[in-house]
Order: structure tokens, then sequence, then C-alpha cells
């Protein structure tokens, strides 16, 4: 099949019109989802649309009606699993609502995220979600001046700039704590990414190390690292943490893909987990479950803290009253490894 001639076939607005027998005006109506239009003609017109490869410009629609049809989102990192997760709540949510969700990556740089949220803000979006709670003091500035629905997600804060959704990252920690001095462990170890990137790392880490010094235990041997967070970390560290201290019973981890990398570091190592060295973690990730010994972690809703985070933004744009905070809630799942 010939591909259309683009001298004989414009692809414009008017060029759809003309094929479909119809006003420009009434095009327009098709492409904007407006219901004063019958079943007939806007089948006429998308099919026309279609023939002729007509996309139509939402980035116009919303510079004439003050709003956009885009969701900005913006996320620390895409090689983390937990922000897809995430993502994919969002999105699924979005999906047949005629908002579209436009993603933006900071590498856990706050000077990233003002770029980022500067940027977004120039295309007028209808909403934001946008990940943790501790941002750049002029991305503070400026959303807390914006006009549109904006969620901070993941963090639970008692401050949002407008609604938050997010877990309790401070109990978090403590209840992996009272776990396992529950199992009677006494020499704790510590290892994850850098805290000054991952704050929620340091928020649970926080949490751990105030329930240890309430039952008269510390924190024996503390290794955080500046690379990405992820399996390479803990499988490449977990030697230098041991090294710190030869008698640790349990290795809290910022994360499961870390205590992931570290299981598989003790496993070439011949060292046995739990009856060498106990391992504890966070997330819920599925490589958690699926190592050879199960790790005992906590489980954060990823997925249900996206949908409803975007339920929230497009309840506001609705015009309908919303939660200001929404608290998430974890779960520990105990596996094999402690």
């Amino acid at each position: 099949m010939a591909r259309p001639n683009r001298a004989t076939k414009p692809n414009t607005i008017d060029a759809v019109a003309e094929a479909a027998g119809v006003s420009t005006m009434t095009v327009s109506r098709v492409m904007r989802g407006k219901d004063n239009v019958s079943d007939r003609t806007r089948d006429r017109v998308l099919e026309t649309a279609r023939k002729l490869g007509y996309i139509h410009n939402r980035l116009a629609s919303s510079l004439a009606s003050s709003r956009s049809e885009q969701i900005a989102v913006i996320i620390p990192s895409l090689r983390n699993s937990v922000f897809p997760e995430v993502l994919a709540g969002i999105t699924d949510t979005l999906d047949g609502t005629g908002f579209q969700a436009v993603i933006g990556v900071t590498d856990y740089d706050l000077e990233r995220e003002r770029d980022l949220v500067v940027s977004m803000m120039s295309w007028r979006p209808a909403g934001m979600i946008i990940t943790n709670s501790t941002h750049h003091e002029e991305v503070d500035r400026i959303l807390t001046a914006a006009n549109f629905p904006i969620v901070e997600v993941m963090e639970l804060t008692g401050s949002p700039i407008d609604m938050c959704v997010g877990l309790d990252h401070f109990a978090a920690g403590r209840t992996m704590a009272q776990h396992l001095i529950g199992r009677g462990y006494r020499r704790f170890g510590y290892l994850g990414t850098d805290h000054e990137t991952d704050r929620a790392a340091a928020t649970r880490f926080a949490g751990f190390e105030k329930s240890l010094s309430e039952n008269d235990r510390s924190i024996e041997a503390v290794l955080t690292v500046k690379e990405p967070s992820g399996i390479g970390l803990g499988r490449n560290n977990m030697r230098s943490l041991l090294a710190m201290s030869s008698d640790l019973d349990v290795v809290y981890f910022s994360n499961d893909a870390v205590a992931a990398g570290a299981m598989m570091y003790c496993m070439a190592e011949g060292i046995a987990v739990p009856g060498d060295i106990a391992l504890a973690s966070f997330s819920g990730l599925e490589i958690a479950g699926a190592m050879p010994t199960p790790i005992t972690t906590v489980s954060s809703p990823r997925y249900n803290m996206g949908t409803t985070s975007a339920d929230l933004i497009l309840a506001r744009v609705e015009g309908r009253a919303t939660k200001t905070i929404t608290e998430a809630k974890f779960e520990l799942s105990i596996g094999a490894s402690t």
C-alpha cells in the first residue's frame, strides 16, 4: 500500500473537516471529546482523521482553554523498581480519562528536580505528582503558589504542599527493629544507599535505631554508599560491612534489592542465612520473596499509592473534595532470612 503524499493530503484540522464534510469546529469538538456531536458524525470524523494520519494538537487546545490534559509526574529513578510500580498505578488510573502522565526523573538530585518542575510548569499541567516530601527550596515556593492540584507521594508528611499519599517510614523502621529484637538478635549492622540521597531510607534508619536504643541495643556497623541503590550495592559492599564488625548476627538493609545482593554475596562465600547471619529489609519487592531464602521485609503498597495519587488529582480537577493526607499502610512480611 502506497504512503499518502503529503502535498495532496495535508495533515491539518481543516483537511479533516473538508474530507469529512463537516466544519472545523465540529472536528475540534470531536477531538476534545465534547458531547454535543452525534455518534455518526463523531465516527466519520475519527475515521477520516485516522485515514489522513491527523493527530490532534492537545497542547494548542490546552492553551486555548488554560488547562492542559497532562499530569506531571516526577520520580527519583527508573532503575529502582519501586518507582515504576508507582508509575504503573498512576498510568493505569489515568487510562481512558483523557489525561496523560508526562514523566521526569531527578536521579535523586534536588537541582535537577527544580529544573524539571520549572520546565513542566511552562506547559501548564493539570496536576503534578512528585515523590517524597523534601524538595529544593525553589520547588517549595513554586508549587506552593501553583494553581493546580499537587500530590507528594511515597513519604507521609503532616504538612504537605497540597496533598500527600505516603508511608510512615519512621514507623516502618521501628517495626522491623521490634521484629528482630523479638527474635533475639543483639548485634546489628546496616548497609544501604547514601542517606543524603535517599531520605526515606534515612527516616527508616532513624526509626530502626530509635527502637534499638529503647531496648538497650545499638548498631555496631553502619555502611552507606554513594552509588545507585540496587543488587550491585549489596553484593559489592557486604564484605566491607562484615569486616567492620566480626560478630554481627543480623544486617538491616535500605531496600530489598540491596538485601538480595548481600544474600548473593553470602551464598557465594558460604555464609549461611540465617544460620551465620540474618538479613532484613524494606520494600516488599518480588526479588525478596524469590531468593532461595526469602528475605524478611516490610512491604509497601507502591502500586496503590500510585492509583490513589492519580485519583486525588482527578477528583480535584473535577471539583470534588479530597483528603489532604492519606496514609498508606505497610506490612511486615516475615521470610526465612530471620
